[in-house]
């Protein structure tokens, strides 16, 4: 018998992040999410260490491992369309769900119950989400960061964006990250 989901799984390299911008470097949503899965990491890190929390740290680099997945068959909405409206979003959401439970069918059975919370959130683990949400910010940051030094221009208004929508989220875990760890990524490799 054929199970077709790592097959699938191996295809996110072909999904590109950022469609609609010029972009001096490409993302696919692979690389995207290894970057997601090491900032959801140590976010649950920092919530342990510094906030006295009890985390899966495991899990957390888990859930944004595979955050994205569903778009190897969806393909990346770019934000501005995804979040338009309610409606739109709620829709999207639908698709995205309708994709993830086509993914899951592609594992054997006897596996699929291992992987259906990180496709599909419980309560449980629901801040967790928060945190690898935040996580997927902070990497969209990171890489208009990136662009930036470049020399690209056209990620400027999106950095703005995503760094209010970060404190918005008025998560310490976040406001520590992005204190101790983000003024590295303005710097050069010779800085580093």
């Amino acid at each position: 018998m054929s199970n077709q989901f790592f097959a699938m799984m191996s295809r996110m390299k072909y999904i590109n992040r950022w469609a609609l911008m010029r972009n001096t470097q490409r993302e696919n949503i692979c690389e995207h999410s290894l970057n997601v899965a090491m900032v959801a990491h140590n976010l649950a890190v920092i919530s342990n260490v510094r906030l006295g929390s009890q985390l899966s740290v495991e899990k957390a680099a888990l859930l944004a491992m595979y955050h994205d997945c569903a778009e190897i068959i969806t393909g990346d909405m770019p934000t501005p369309i995804k979040y338009h409206s309610e409606d739109l979003h709620q829709a999207f959401q639908e698709v995205e769900n309708l994709a993830s439970a086509q993914l899951l069918k592609m594992l054997p059975e006897d596996m699929r119950s291992y992987y259906e919370a990180l496709f599909f959130p419980e309560e449980e683990d629901a801040f967790l989400w928060k945190l690898v949400k935040a996580a997927d910010k902070i990497s969209a940051y990171c890489k208009c960061i990136e662009e930036e030094k470049s020399g690209n221009s056209e990620f400027r208004r999106a950095k703005e964006t995503i760094k209010e929508s970060l404190l918005a989220m008025e998560l310490k875990e976040v406001a520590i990250f992005m204190e101790e760890f983000m003024p590295a990524f303005e710097m050069t490799l010779d800085e580093l």
